[in-house]
């Protein structure tokens, strides 16, 4: 049976339409991981080949050498469209719901006590197509003093999600699994031909600002975050990447601070800036 499964496998085509090397691949992992941090290990090559075949017939090459060559010359037009194509952006609103219901339970009673507070910052770190920064505003909306300066940073190193996540417009079936009350209160229906689509609201909308942002390379942000959201991102990278990200993230997180991980993510012996206090919630200790 095994070489009949052996002989058959030959007589099926490659569907492949461009060739791959190893040294292609191994290419696109030294730049993506120098980039980004991202680790794409041998398991990942089927999708790298997926998403970088889409690139090269969308620019005409003729295949993985000709677009690489054009790709990593010098300030190359192409090289954004490469690494939003590489990174993978899964999200969905109220994503890991326990992180807003520790938001609503306890950060907000928290931040309320707080002596003269006058402002709330947050950041959604690795953002992809906004729904977490929209899930974190719905979640504060009514909640929170309005006369608060609350504001929102949500930013990606893939610069269409971005753009994406700013302009707030999803289809129908992004919102469907949330409850009438909230779909009501913040998205409104498109008129749009043939597409069933929603926006959020402009008031939530204007409380968040989103920005292109590379982990990797310098933080412009001048103050300090109350909690910082980075879920599902460190898990693409090396453990001494993600024990220098856990530390900048404390830096940048006032005293007390949360930082909010994915549920596959650890910072076990990586951070003694941190004390657990949830599924996946850490409290800054120092």
């Amino acid at each position: 049976m095994n070489q009949l499964i052996k002989e058959t496998s030959k007589m099926v085509p490659n569907a492949r339409q461009f060739q791959m090397s190893k040294k292609n691949f191994t290419t696109i992992s030294e730049v993506i991981y120098k980039h980004s941090g991202i680790v794409l290990k041998n398991i990942k090559e089927d999708m790298v080949y997926s998403r970088i075949s889409r690139r090269i017939r969308k620019t005409g090459c003729h295949g993985f050498d000709d677009y690489l060559t054009m790709t990593l010359q010098q300030e190359s037009a192409e090289f954004t469209h490469f690494v939003n194509a590489i990174t993978t952006n899964l999200t969905s609103f109220f994503r890991e719901s326990h992180h807003f219901d520790f938001i609503k339970n306890t950060a907000i009673d928290e931040w309320k006590s707080g002596t003269n507070r006058k402002k709330l910052r947050i950041w959604s770190a690795g953002c992809s197509t906004g729904e977490e920064a929209y899930s974190i505003a719905i979640t504060l909306s009514n909640q929170i003093p309005s006369q608060w300066d609350t504001k929102i940073l949500a930013t990606d190193i893939d610069t269409n999600v971005v753009a994406q996540g700013k302009a707030g417009v999803y289809a129908w079936d992004r919102v469907s699994g949330l409850s009438s009350k909230l779909v009501s209160q913040h998205f409104d229906k498109l008129a749009t031909d043939g597409k069933n689509e929603v926006q959020v609201k402009k008031s939530l909308r204007r409380t968040i600002f989103f920005k292109p942002l590379n982990l990797l390379q310098s933080w412009p942000m001048s103050g300090l975050f109350d909690m910082i959201f980075c879920r599902n991102v460190v898990i693409y990278f090396d453990k001494p990447t993600q024990k220098l990200l856990f530390d900048r993230f404390a830096d940048m997180l006032v005293p007390g601070g949360y930082l909010v991980i994915g549920h596959s993510e650890s910072m076990y012996k990586l951070s003694d800036r941190f004390t657990s206090v949830g599924h996946t919630v850490y409290r800054k200790v120092k």
